[in-house]
């Protein structure tokens, strides 16, 4: 099994990492949201998203239990969690002096338990994360924290494959493109041809 990528810090490398994924503002997508499903279901928590944090805001490509579809970084819990290379846990946030005046603390969703586990691809830019979130505090067991970070891995393929067939399409449409143009050329070589010919009869 090869060892995981160094996490790396850079913010603004990072965001242009998940630039390339093109998977911001998409539609909803059975994949993610049965991942995100399952990870709701697997740690007992009303609330999970696949979170993707850009330089303002996070934004859910897939949710449970949550109407909002993004909330400001500067007071999103995914957004420690994508500066840590393992789980991110919070038992209790009124007992933690990072969240007890959070926003998403006080008022709705009034979180209280939170655990997110950063989607890190092979350059070690964390993109995001698979996150659970309770309205009470608790925590997880040890086959929970497995069975996340394995959901997680499993977002980042969906991630991967998703930015390869984007790649992909593009390649095939850049070949069409030259393709036509090579036609085009081959044409107007005839023509000229015809004509150079035509003349000399």
């Amino acid at each position: 099994m090869s060892s995981a990528p160094t996490l790396q810090k850079d913010d603004a490398g990072r965001v242009a990492a998940i630039e390339k994924y093109a998977i911001l503002d998409t539609d909803p997508e059975q994949t993610f949201d049965d991942l995100t499903h399952l990870a709701s279901f697997i740690c007992k928590t009303p609330m999970a998203m696949v979170s993707i944090v850009d330089e303002k805001r996070q934004w859910f490509k897939s949710r449970v239990g949550i109407a909002d579809s993004e909330t400001p970084r500067d007071i999103a819990f995914c957004s420690r969690a994508i500066q840590q290379s393992d789980l991110f846990i919070v038992p209790d946030a009124l007992e933690d002096d990072r969240f007890r005046n959070n926003p998403l603390v006080v008022s709705e969703p009034h979180i209280r338990f939170y655990a997110g586990a950063p989607l890190i691809n092979e350059d070690g830019y964390a993109l995001g994360t698979l996150c659970v979130v309770d309205c009470l505090p608790r925590e997880l067991e040890p086959e929970q924290k497995d069975a996340l970070k394995a959901l997680s891995r499993l977002v980042l393929a969906q991630l991967e494959l998703r930015r390869n067939l984007v790649s992909l399409k593009e390649a095939l449409t850049d070949r069409t493109r030259e393709e036509h143009e090579r036609q085009r050329e081959l044409a107007h070589l005839q023509e000229t041809l015809v004509r150079v010919l035509g003349m000399r009869h």
